[in-house]
C-alpha cells in the first residue's frame, strides 16, 4: 500500500515505513505529525483518487530529525568584462519524517 501526499505544496510517494525529507516544518526531534491531504490510496489493485484530496485519508508519521542539511551548492556569479565576481553557497534545510501509518 502506499499514498500519494501532498506536503508543503509538495507531491510525495509514501509507504509506511518510508524516511522522507520534507521542507522544514519547525517540530521537534520525536514530535507526531499528521497530513489530511492525501491525493490517492493505492491498495494492490484497488486506488483511490480524490478530488482533489482522499476524504477520511490520513498519513501519519514522526520527526526523526528536526534539521538535517543538504548537500552544499555554490552559486556563482560573473559579468564579463567587469571585474565582477561573486561566490555563495547555499545548504537547504529538510525535516526528516518516518511515516508511521497510512489510514483510508
Amino acid at each position: 500500500m502506499y499514498a500519494l501526499v501532498e506536503i508543503s505544496s509538495k507531491q510525495y510517494k509514501v509507504r509506511q515505513g518510508d524516511v522522507i525529507l520534507v521542507d522544514l516544518l519547525g517540530k521537534k526531534t520525536g514530535d507526531s505529525v499528521s497530513f489530511d491531504s492525501v491525493l490517492a490510496l493505492v491498495d494492490g489493485d484497488n486506488a483511490t483518487f480524490g478530488t482533489p484530496y482522499v476524504k477520511n485519508a490520513q498519513i501519519k508519521g514522526e520527526v526523526v530529525c528536526e534539521k538535517v542539511l543538504a548537500d552544499k551548492i555554490k552559486v556563482y556569479k560573473y559579468h564579463r568584462r567587469k571585474g565582477y565576481r561573486k561566490t555563495q553557497g547555499h545548504r537547504q534545510g529538510y525535516s526528516q519524517i518516518k511515516i508511521s501509518e497510512i489510514v483510508g
